[in-house]
């Protein structure tokens, strides 16, 4: 059995956002798809709606992303302060 990043997708509502993926990238989520398809079971109508949990996964395992994050909210933006 092979080991996904992703799980299952999550039925949440969208933002819509129009994207260009080169054809290669596009053919490579179509193949992760058929892979999901066969060692979960379940259909995915649209390999196009992994780009979601892919760019999540990404996100969440970005450890220089999270202390950035983690940063910016410990210091408070002056941008909102009233202070000219």
């Amino acid at each position: 059995m092979t080991k996904l990043k992703l799980g299952l997708i999550a039925d949440d509502k969208p933002v819509k956002i129009t994207v260009e993926l080169p054809g290669p990238l596009h053919r490579d989520l179509a193949a992760y798809a058929e892979i999901l398809e066969r060692e979960s079971g379940h259909t995915l109508s649209d390999p196009t709606k992994l780009i979601v949990p892919m760019l999540e996964r990404f996100i969440s395992t970005d450890r220089g992303f999270a202390k950035a994050k983690k940063m910016t909210k410990a210091t408070p933006s002056s941008s909102g302060s009233g202070h000219l």
